[in-house]
């Protein structure tokens, strides 16, 4: 039963069009039992982050309309009505496996060598897995990327240097302020980039923190661990005043700041400068912001001018870590070397 994947990721696709694929995590046990229910696979993992939306699935399914029903699927889970031409990639073995272990490794990662995409590769595995939606193929398959990330991290030096998006988004706020002494930084949503940024900018010499979630609760515990302060949900834009930094990076499906509710704000501020970090995926706050004066936002794909600086430094270590990755690959798939589909169309591998 051989492993496909379909999905874009922001190697073909801005991040306007990432945010109308994406999954909640909530929703994606019931995505993935239309997968099953629809005969689309047999076992399936969704992958749903800032960078990318990905279908990894073992089907019985040997000829090629089987990616064709998948993106019909994906059209219409997410009610998308535009044209799609190049933001799709499908691919089959052995391509499919080898793309699977080098996002694992953070080589299809904007940021080359970051780190959080195991965690988050990991968490769309388990999920999978605590529904019952993967079985051999999957289970073997992300287990074993898993340890080839262990791998790369271990013999090469894919890691050396800024490997984070939270610390990418340091260095664009030391670009903006020069430095950070001093600088109030508030941390709207408490997930794993966020608590990631937050300890980046108060290593570099940040202030102090402020946090605001949803859950009050979490944003406690988070603000007890970074020597902060929780502010609650409905109360942050009254923190605005003595802001100096933003990182917004919230499961809200629409705009939480705009232009609008920000005008306002930076009165208040007497217009001193407003770094804003939008990391969220769909966005949190609305584009029109940057055309206020002493405002500069950022998105998760205006940090990849700063990544790609990163990626002339790494060169030589990503070759080497593709090496691994493809004797790897045909190792699990001399195993068990099925019989089907093969790559199809702008397979990732390679893409940097």
């Amino acid at each position: 039963m051989p492993i496909i994947v379909i999905g874009l990721s922001h190697h073909t696709s801005p991040v306007e069009m990432r945010e109308r694929f994406a999954f909640a995590e909530p929703k994606i046990p019931e995505a993935l039992q239309t997968l099953r229910t629809n005969g689309l696979a047999d076992e399936a993992v969704i992958l749903s982050t800032c960078n990318r939306v990905e279908i990894y699935a073992a089907t019985a399914k040997t000829d090629g309309r089987v990616f064709e029903a998948l993106r019909q699927f994906l059209v219409e889970s997410r009610g998308y009505r535009g044209p799609l031409e190049e933001e799709l990639y499908t691919l089959g073995e052995p391509q499919s496996i080898e793309h699977l272990f080098k996002v694992a490794c953070g080589l299809d990662s904007m940021v080359i060598g970051e780190t959080e995409i195991l965690g988050q590769l990991k968490r769309a595995y388990q999920l999978a897995l605590q529904h019952q939606y993967t079985g051999s193929r999957l289970n073997k398959a992300f287990q074993r990327a898993f340890h080839v990330a262990k791998q790369i991290r271990t013999e090469t030096n894919i890691q050396r240097g800024s490997v984070s998006v939270g610390s990418v988004a340091v260095e664009l706020a030391e670009k903006i302020f020069s430095a950070l002494q001093d600088r109030q930084v508030m941390v709207i949503g408490a997930g794993d980039t966020s608590e990631k940024t937050a300890r980046a900018l108060l290593s570099r010499g940040a202030r102090s923190i402020l946090v605001s979630n949803r859950s009050h609760q979490r944003a406690e515990a988070l603000a007890r661990e970074l020597g902060g302060r929780a502010v609650r949900f409905e109360e942050w834009a009254k923190e605005f005043e003595q802001i100096d930094i933003v990182i917004s990076s919230t499961a809200a499906p629409h705009y939480i700041l705009d232009r609008v509710k920000l005008e306002p704000l930076m009165k208040l501020r007497r217009n001193r400068p407003l770094l804003l970090i939008d990391t969220a995926v769909p966005r949190d706050i609305e584009p029109e912001v940057n055309f206020l004066e002493h405002v500069y936002l950022y998105n998760i794909d205006d940090l990849r001018a700063i990544a790609d600086d990163y990626l002339k430094l790494r060169r030589e270590e990503i070759a080497r870590c593709k090496t691994i990755i493809r004797e790897k690959a045909r190792a699990l798939l001399g195993v068990e070397r099925p019989v089907g589909l093969s790559s199809g169309s702008r397979p990732a591998f390679g893409h940097e």
